[in-house]
Formats: structure tokens, sequence, C-alpha cells
């Protein structure tokens, strides 16, 4: 296995070598899917990857930095869409034609277009390309197979975290001795301490996405699940374990949390954010994907949050385990994709492998295990304090209609503080609202 050293020396070079049309002179134009947002305005012109910060930062300079240096000829042009309708329009493009390039898709999603043969396997070309497949961390390689193919080139590996603010965990009394935040070890003992920071510090114990589509009390609810030995979703995705007590202590939390006014309901996903960066609460719910921004905000000293801290999703009951999923690149199939073209978007993934170090700056945990192991990464803010996550991360089983499952769920769990259902009626809610889905499972 090449170093982590070896490898970002050779990034560009492996690129340009590895494809049978480096120094061609015709133009390749290829569309590029993706969701994490539109950051143009900022980084546009900016191919200085050190100098971009968060998702959006990050992708869109290593796209410019893609099209600056290749001498492929090859252009990538990027269409963002919002997340929540991101799938659908994916899927759309295989009945209108335009389908993309390159695109990017979650390990929940593969199944449902791995199985219907809508993705370009992609063992061949990697191993042509040189991608050392045995350099991925066993998870991230079995997200990315289907059938015995690889069909997408895991990215990251992602989960749900705790983010602090320290300041305010201090004003509450609740600081361990090493300096680290004093977190729950029951379900008991989250709702007694937020009680107590509040009545300490006048704010939110707990800052979360309440009120859309990103359902972040769903991945809270599975997390809790997982922690209690129960699969969400068996393992060959005909059946569902909700309406059982495991789903009725969780959902029982989670609903204390609001009812005892620990967390806003009032808050969307931006809002979730701005109210942690403003001071208006200890902890945020959120994922990896927020450490770099978070700790770039902290740092500016022009966010109310200064003293900045990450934490593991406490263990509140019997098992370590937290909500995991993966961001992975894939080339839609398109039997009108020319040889250049093809060979292009390979070069691309190609390119975002290398770079791979990069994307980890956002706080999403590298698939490769070079990287896990450089100076480098181990050397990024705050990678200690949520090292754990990525022997804990869990996520449902490769199955058809996985974010079908987790839309199902959404309503219903909001149900509880949005309109006053009662933990019970939430969960069987629940437990239906999936079976319908899982039933084409069958």
């Amino acid at each position: 296995m090449r170093t982590f050293d070896t490898l970002r020396t050779m990034a560009l070079a492996t690129l340009l070598t590895t494809t049978a049309f480096a120094g061609s002179a015709q133009a390749v134009e290829l569309s590029l899917l993706r969701f994490f947002g539109e950051c143009n305005t900022e980084y546009g012109a900016v191919t200085d990857v050190s100098k971009a910060n968060g998702e959006c930062g990050i992708i869109t300079v290593l796209t410019n930095k893609f099209n600056a240096e290749n001498t492929l000829g090859a252009k990538v042009v990027t269409q963002t869409v919002e997340w929540g309708a991101y799938y659908d329009q994916l899927t759309a493009t295989y009945s209108t034609g335009n389908i993309p390039d390159i695109a990017v898709m979650h390990a929940s999603v593969l199944p449902n277009f791995a199985n219907r043969d809508l993705l370009t396997p992609l063992s061949g070309p990697m191993k042509a390309l040189g991608i050392e497949t045995q350099d991925f961390v066993p998870a991230a390689l079995k997200n990315a197979t289907a059938q015995d193919e690889i069909y997408a080139l895991p990215f990251d590996l992602h989960a749900l975290l705790f983010h602090v603010n320290m300041d305010l965990m201090k004003q509450a009394g609740m600081v361990n001795a090493d300096g680290s935040p004093m977190l729950p070890t029951t379900a008991e003992e989250l709702i007694a301490q937020g009680k107590k920071f509040k009545e300490a510090t006048g704010k939110a114990f707990i800052a979360s996405e309440s009120q859309s589509a990103e359902g972040m009390m769903v991945r809270f609810f599975d997390t809790l699940m997982w922690q209690q030995g129960v699969d969400v979703v068996s393992a060959d995705g005909k059946t569902a374990s909700i309406n059982t007590p495991e789903g009725l202590n969780a959902a029982k939390l989670i609903s204390s949390i609001y009812s005892e006014g620990l967390a806003n309901p009032a808050l969307d996903y931006p809002g979730s954010e701005q109210a942690f960066l403003n001071g208006e609460a200890g902890i945020l719910i959120n994922g990896t994907w927020g450490v770099d921004n978070y700790d770039s905000q902290a740092k500016s000293g022009k966010a109310t949050l200064k003293n900045y801290r990450v934490a593991n999703v406490p263990q509140l009951f019997a098992n370590q385990k937290v909500w995991a999923d993966s961001h992975m690149w894939v080339i839609p199939k398109d039997d009108s994709r020319s040889e250049e073209e093809t060979k292009a978007a390979e070069a691309f993934l190609k390119f975002l492998n290398d770079n791979n170090f990069e994307w980890s700056r956002t706080g999403h945990l590298s698939v490769r295990q070079s990287v896990l192991d450089s100076e480098p990464f181990k050397a990024l803010p705050h990678r200690n304090e949520f090292s754990a996550t990525a022997a804990n991360a869990t996520a449902l089983p490769q199955v058809q209609n996985q974010r079908a499952v987790y839309n199902a769920m959404i309503t219903d769990l909001n149900a509880m503080w949005l309109t006053g259902t009662e933990p019970q009626a939430a969960i069987e809610a629940m437990q239906a609202g999936v079976d319908r889905v899982l039933r084409r499972n069958r």
C-alpha cells in the first residue's frame, strides 16, 4: 500500500498517465450533479484547496482545480440541486435523457440504482486507473458494492455528533476535570442534565433541526434503537422493528427533550446551526460535515460561539452505536456517452480519490486507511474528540427503498413535538408507514 504522502504527490501525475486521453486538445465537457449547496460567489475562481472551507467550498474548489490542471481537455460543469429534491431529479434525468456524467450518491440510496442497472460498473476502471480498493476501509468498500460489483467511489463516512459550546457547559458546571464536556450516560441523565443546563444558563440544552425534511431526529431515533440492540429494519429489508418497547423508549426520550423545553421545536436546519453559532444552545445535534465550518466560525471571532468542542453521540443504552451514511460518486449509465467522456469522468473520480484528504477536512471521516493513518489527518482539528465514531458508525442495511423508509419516519416522529402526538401513537404510525414501504421489497 502506498503511503499517504506518496499518494498526495502522485495525485495529478497518476490522473494524467492512466487515461488514453492525456494530452488531448479536444474539449470534453462533463456534467456533474450534486448537492452540498452553491458557493460560486465565494469560491468560483479559487483553485487552491487549502483556502476552501466546508463541504460546498471544498468540492467546488476541487472541481475548479481539476478543470484548471487536467490535460485531458476536460471541463466539469456543476449543477447543484437542493438536498431534499436531489434523488427525484437524478431519477428524472433517466427519462429526460439529460443523464449526468458524474453524480454524488448516498450509500443508503445506491441499491435503488445499482439493482436497476442504472449505474456504470467501476471495478474494471478503478483497477485500470490504479485506484487501490484495498485502501478503502471495509465498510466503505461494502457500501460501494452491490452484487459483487463496485458501482461507486466511496468518498467519506459521515455520522451524527454532539457539537458543544464549552463556555455554556462551563457556565452550567458541566465540564469534566480533563476539560471535556460532561455528557449523559443514560436517557434519564440526558433529561436531568438538560434541566440543569437550562436553569443555569437560560438557554436550550439542545439545538436540532426539528421542522423540515432533513429528519435529524430520525437519525437520533435510529441511533437510540441500535444502542438498545434493535435493528430498525431487518437485514433482508422486509420487516421493521419500530413499534417495540425499544422504539417506545427512544420515542419517549426524544419527546421529553421537547416537552421539557430543552430544545426549540421551531428550528429548521439553518436555524439550528445559527442558534448554536449564536450561543443559544449548549449542544447541536448534527453531523460530521459541520466540524470544519463550526471550528472556523468559532476561531473567526465573528460568532458568539468561541469555545467549540466535538463529542461522539453518548452511549445512553447498552451499546455504543451511532447513525451513519456515506457520500459516494457514481457514473450514471448512459448509452449515449462517448468513450472519451467516459474516460474523462473516470479520471475525475481518480482525481477525487487522490484528494480524499482534502474532503476529510470538512469533518467527514476518510474512507481511505492511508489517509486515516496519516499525520495530516490526525492533525486536523477535533479529530481525536470523535475518533470512536468510525468504529461505532451504524447504517440501515443495504436494501431497496432505504430513503423511502427514512422519509416515512420523519412526519410521524416530528408530530410528537409539532402536534402533540403521544410517543406510542407516533411509533405505531411510523411502523405502519415503514411497513408500507418495505412491502415493495417482498
